[in-house]
């Protein structure tokens, strides 16, 4: 791993309305946020000339996206030079590493890249069971179909979910390093506390840690509270060349490095180290890439889809030793707002809603141009780390302000 040719800024970001069950089409929130980050670029739609997504417009699971390049395409009436939609990439932030790749290659000048969920509407009264495979609640995989893939080997253990999966790494990672429920909980606690300072967050209200000990168990060792919560909303960001930057609204922060590597096997439940993930290469390769350190980090927006994948992410990007992130989190007071790393700034994924990744990026660039208002952190960071994906996925971007 080396220095990487990357030459590109993120210069708007937009966000749809955010709610458990908004019962609205995915296209329209979808636009909301294309054109609100349009917007807060100082840019016009005629100005858009690449597309990116993550995962296109696939409808299965439900609610897990629904909207894909050409919906927008269409809806915009945009000419694009470039775009790119679909799975198989290095976590859903993959979209973005794609267009700031596309950008410093000279293939476009403005890539809007977006994502979308309503997984809380899809669930209606039913709860993640009414879309989870082989739950028999309308899913692949449900009763009576056949599952393929890694899940034929896990679904005939009533194990369909990444909560179960992830649940078998923090089992992992507690046997070997003596990490604690109640240590894994300050990554919680302190979404929560981020949250209340977010008007959009899903959920607002206190929590303490005693609170988290008392909510029922999912996947032991994760409690309710180590969940994401669904919702409904779309995030969007723009990609830009940076001889563009005088068309900007305002000074764009700049991409130093990005991280997609894997080098274990393409798997969640067969990884050769189960007390982490593929993070691990994606977080390596992000600061072999840069002269910057975590210690320039000032602050972390990184994915909590389960609490465990943040601290795993921490352990990966180099805040705290391999192991020790149950040490590092514990108490909450390193990673609060006031913090030598303050942690997901707008309540995660956890208590702010599972906007699926994208939501990490939108904070960072928020914190950046320092714009978040209630929540906006106290001293000016600089230096901000984005990361998103579990077990086999990651992507991860370095942002400077400067």
């Amino acid at each position: 791993m080396g220095r990487q040719r990357i030459d590109a800024l993120v210069s708007g970001v937009g966000q749809s309305d955010v709610g458990r069950r908004l019962h609205r089409p995915p296209l329209d929130l979808t636009i909301d946020a294309c054109l609100a980050a349009i917007a807060d670029a100082g840019l016009r739609i005629e100005d858009i000339d690449g597309l990116a997504t993550y995962p296109g417009g696939i409808d299965m699971p439900p609610g897990f996206s629904g909207v894909g390049v050409s919906d927008v395409q269409e809806v915009l009436r945009l000419e694009l030079d470039w775009f790119t939609g679909g799975m198989e990439l290095p976590g859903q932030l993959g979209s973005v590493v794609n267009a700031v790749l596309a950008v410093s290659a000279g293939l476009c000048k403005h890539v809007l890249c977006f994502r979308t969920v309503t997984e809380g509407s899809a669930q209606g009264g039913g709860g993640r069971s009414a879309v989870m495979p082989g739950s028999g609640g309308g899913g692949r995989g449900g009763s009576g179909v056949r599952m393929g893939s890694f899940m034929q080997w896990s679904l005939p253990y009533g194990a369909p979910s990444a909560a179960n999966w992830i649940a078998t790494m923090a089992t992992r990672h507690f046997h070997e390093f003596g990490t604690t429920e109640a240590q894994l909980g300050a990554i919680a606690v302190n979404g929560r506390r981020n949250a209340a300072l977010n008007a959009k967050a899903v959920y607002r209200d206190p929590m303490t840690i005693d609170d988290y000990l008392a909510s029922r168990v999912i996947s032991s060792p994760l409690r309710l509270f180590d969940c994401d919560a669904p919702c409904d909303g779309s995030t969007a960001v723009i990609v830009s060349a940076p001889e563009t930057a005088v068309d900007l609204r305002t000074a764009a922060p700049r991409v130093e490095s990005v991280g997609t590597a894997i080098h274990g096997r393409p798997s969640w439940d067969q990884w050769d180290d189960l007390t982490t993930m593929a993070l691990r290469d994606a977080s390596a390769q992000l600061f072999a890439a840069s002269d910057l350190t975590p210690a320039d980090v000032d602050v972390a927006e990184l994915y909590d889809g389960f609490s465990f994948i943040a601290l795993c992410w921490l352990e990966a990007l180099g805040f705290c030793g391999r192991g020790e992130g149950g040490a590092f989190i514990e108490g909450g007071a390193n990673i609060a707002r006031e913090g030598v790393l303050p942690l997901n700034t707008h309540g995660g994924q956890l208590s702010g809603g599972r906007l699926h990744g994208y939501g990490f990026l939108h904070e960072a660039c928020i914190q950046l141009w320092g714009e978040g208002g209630d929540r906006q952190l106290p001293t000016q960071p600089e230096v901000a780390v984005a990361g998103a994906g579990g077990g086999p996925l990651a992507a991860s971007l370095l942002l400077t302000r400067s």
